[in-house]
C-alpha cells in the first residue's frame, strides 16, 4: 500500500476525532494540509483520487451520519444538535440533511426509518482490496473456547450463494443495485437498536454489523462440508418491528446453543494473518466429542463471524449436544 493510502486513513480517522469531540476549528482542510505537510489542492486531489469523493462531501455526510444518530438516539433539541456539528442555523441542518436522506430530522425522529449513511472510508481494508492480510507479526494471546446460550433473536442481511470470503462477496454484491458495500454498510448503521452495537463508528468495527453464514442446502460447500450461504447484517431483538430495507430480508433466530472461538484485541495492520491463523488452528483442532457437543448443521441455523481489531476476533458457531 503507497503512502497516500496511509495519509487518507489518518485524514479520515481525524476528521471522525474532530466530529465526536465537536473541534469544528481543526475540522477544515487547511488545518489537515498544514498538520501533514500538503497543500490544500494537492491533499484535495489525492483524498478524491483514492476516496471516489470530494473531501467536503465526505466530510458534510460524515458530520451528518453522526448528527443522524443523535436525532435518532437522544432526545436533544434539534438546534443544540446542528450547532454542535457545525450548521449555522436549525433551517441549514434541516436542508442539509433532507438533501442527504429526503427527510427532514424532525420527520425522522418520528419515524426512523433506514437510511443510508455515510460510513468511514477504509483504504487499508485488506479484505476489500484482496490481499488477505496486512503484516504477519505474531501475537502473544491465546484463542479462548467456551460455549454460550444466545437468546432468540432477528437477523436483517443480505446473503449469497455462490461467494467465497469477504471480498469475493462484495464484489458479487457490487454487481447488484442497491447491494454495494457502501449501501448496505450505510443502511446498517441507520438500524436503531442492532445488538451488537457499541457505538462505533467504522461499518464493522463496534457498530453491529458482522458476517455470517447460514445453512442452507442451496449454498456454496464450505471447508467444513457444510453447504453455507454467506451474509452481511445486524442482529436485532426478537421483537423488532422497525422497516425492512427491500433490499434485505431478515430472519428469526431461536435460542440455541454455540461454541466460540475467541481471540482478544490485535493490531489489524500488523497481526492479522497470524490471529486468523489461530482460530482456524484451534477450530480445526478442537474435540468435540470429548466436549459432549457437535456443529449443529441444521437448516437455519447461523454461524456469526466478529472481525473487531479494538476488541476481539471471534467465531461463534452453532452446536448441540451429542
Amino acid at each position: 500500500m503507497g503512502e497516500w493510502e496511509r495519509l487518507v486513513q489518518i485524514i479520515v480517522e481525524e476528521i471522525d476525532e474532530c466530529i465526536k469531540k465537536r473541534n469544528d476549528e481543526t475540522l477544515t482542510l487547511s488545518c489537515l494540509a498544514q498538520k501533514l505537510g500538503y497543500s490544500e489542492f494537492y491533499i484535495s486531489r489525492k483524498f478524491r483520487e483514492i476516496s471516489g469523493m470530494h473531501f467536503r462531501d465526505y466530510l458534510r455526510l460524515r458530520t451528518l451520519a453522526f448528527a443522524l444518530k443523535e436525532v435518532r438516539d437522544t432526545s436533544r433539541g434539534l438546534l443544540e444538535i446542528a450547532l454542535d456539528h457545525g450548521f449555522s442555523s436549525h433551517e441549514a441542518f434541516s436542508r442539509s440533511f433532507k438533501e442527504a436522506y429526503g427527510i427532514t430530522p424532525g420527520e425522522y425522529r418520528s419515524d426512523p426509518v433506514p437510511v443510508v449513511l455515510r460510513t468511514i472510508i477504509k483504504p487499508f481494508d485488506c479484505y476489500l482490496i484482496s490481499i488477505g492480510g496486512i503484516g504477519m507479526a505474531n501475537t502473544e494471546n491465546d484463542v479462548k473456547v467456551y460455549f454460550v446460550t444466545i437468546p432468540a433473536h432477528k437477523y436483517l442481511h443480505i446473503r449469497n450463494y455462490e461467494s467465497n470470503g469477504y471480498w469475493d462477496f462484495w464484489q458479487k454484491q457490487s454487481k447488484i443495485p442497491g447491494q454495494d458495500c457502501a449501501t448496505i454498510c450505510g443502511l446498517l448503521d441507520s438500524i436503531k437498536g442492532k445488538l451488537d452495537d457499541m457505538g462505533g463508528t467504522d461499518a464493522n468495527s463496534g457498530s453491529g454489523q458482522i458476517m455470517a453464514f447460514i445453512n442452507e442446502p442451496t449454498g456454496r460447500i464450505c471447508c467444513w462440508g457444510i453447504p453455507l450461504a454467506e451474509s452481511y447484517g445486524v442482529r436485532l431483538p426478537a421483537d423488532y418491528s422497525g422497516e425492512i430495507p427491500e433490499q434485505m430480508q431478515i430472519m428469526d433466530v431461536p435460542e440455541g446453543e454455540y461454541i466460540v472461538f475467541e481471540h482478544g484485541p490485535f493490531d489489524y495492520q500488523t497481526q492479522n494473518c497470524n490471529v486468523e491463523r489461530k482460530i482456524e488452528e484451534a477450530m480445526k483442532s478442537f474435540d468435540y466429542a470429548e466436549s459432549g457437543y457437535c456443529l449443529d448443521t441444521t437448516q437455519g441455523r447461523v454461524f456469526y463471524f466478529y472481525h473487531d481489531p479494538e476488541r476481539f476476533w471471534k467465531f461463534v458457531r452453532p452446536v448441540k449436544k451429542l
